[in-house]
């Protein structure tokens, strides 16, 4: 019973944040200078009004704004302004799959290895394996992606080609955006689980478990894991979104056809149902990751059933 008040408030705050999301995507887009067509000058007067006309841009901005959450509602995003023929439904079937693809390994990537060095670290405080972890992760958040986009191309495309320059392709043309996107989250991962892990280790439970001659390895699978990780869990929620949506930058420097190519292109051309339709698709990401982790917290942290729901 809990957990169903649980969920269905979290269910609530997600619908009423998208609904402000997509209200103020909407009018933020029409308050911007200029229109799609605003490049199409040399276009006769009776075409450019009959594209205002078929697109509806020249019904009052309520009728719009019905017409767009109704959109959003049934999953109609609606025509594309610059891309005859194509929808933003159609873009994000064609960017997602590979946005998601190349995202997913490389939150798999500072995950892994993220813990791992942090748990390194953690064990091993003050010592030469704990300072080799920490430069590692100031490393991973001091260089930007894009920087170490270049450099992994440089290094193991151009010097030593073990992996394509660019493009998208097998899992051989994803090795190399995926590190240049989990460098930053692993080095944050590590360090984040290296803190928690230390708070841990020196309380009185686990310190207990140690007396009574458990070992290292037994001490850190029943006692400080689940405790330690559980602010790792909260940043994983909106890391999932972010990297499984796609670097804009990454993509183009590896000419990865993914969401990010086609978010910038239509800011540039000013086609506002892929603006807005493509921001709308990463805001539903984001919460919904962030609903996820959520429900994942409060399995995992018992506090939460007798202090949320008082």
């Amino acid at each position: 019973m809990k957990f169903v008040r649980y969920f269905s408030r979290k269910l609530a705050f997600l619908a009423i944040s998208l609904f402000f999301v997509a209200t103020l995507t909407f009018f933020l887009m029409h308050t911007i200078p200029g229109d799609p067509f605003i490049q199409e000058q040399a276009v006769p007067e009776e075409i450019m009004k009959s594209m205002y006309t078929h697109y509806g841009l020249d019904q009052p901005w309520y009728i719009q704004y019905v017409k767009y959450l109704k959109g959003l509602v049934t999953f109609d995003l609606g025509p594309s302004f610059k891309y005859e023929g194509r929808t933003v439904n159609d873009i994000i079937y064609d960017g997602f799959p590979v946005s998601f693809s190349l995202g997913l390994l490389a939150l798999f990537i500072s995950v892994t290895c993220g813990i791992f060095l942090g748990s390194i670290a953690s064990i091993y405080q003050s010592r030469w394996q704990d300072h080799a972890a920490m430069i590692l992760a100031v490393i991973g958040m001091s260089i930007p992606s894009f920087i170490l986009a270049t450099l992994l191309q440089y290094l193991l495309a151009m010097k030593l080609p073990l992996f394509p320059i660019a493009r998208w392709g097998g899992l051989s043309h994803a090795v190399l955006p995926s590190l240049a996107l989990s460098s930053l989250p692993t080095a944050f991962i590590a360090r984040l689980t290296r803190t928690n892990m230390i708070e841990t280790l020196q309380q009185d439970y686990v310190l207990t478990a140690k007396a009574k001659g458990c070992s290292t390895f037994q001490v850190m699978r029943r006692h400080v894991f689940k405790n330690s990780l559980l602010p790792v869990v909260s940043y994983i929620g909106p890391l999932s979104a972010a990297i499984i949506s796609g670097s804009f930058i990454v993509e183009k420097i590896f000419g990865i056809p993914g969401l990010g190519g086609w978010f910038v292109t239509s800011i540039s051309n000013r086609d506002y149902t892929v603006i807005m339709g493509l921001t709308m698709f990463y805001s539903a990401l984001l919460m919904f990751a962030i609903f996820i982790i959520d429900l994942i917290y409060f399995w995992l942290d018992p506090r939460i059933k007798g202090e949320y729901l008082k």
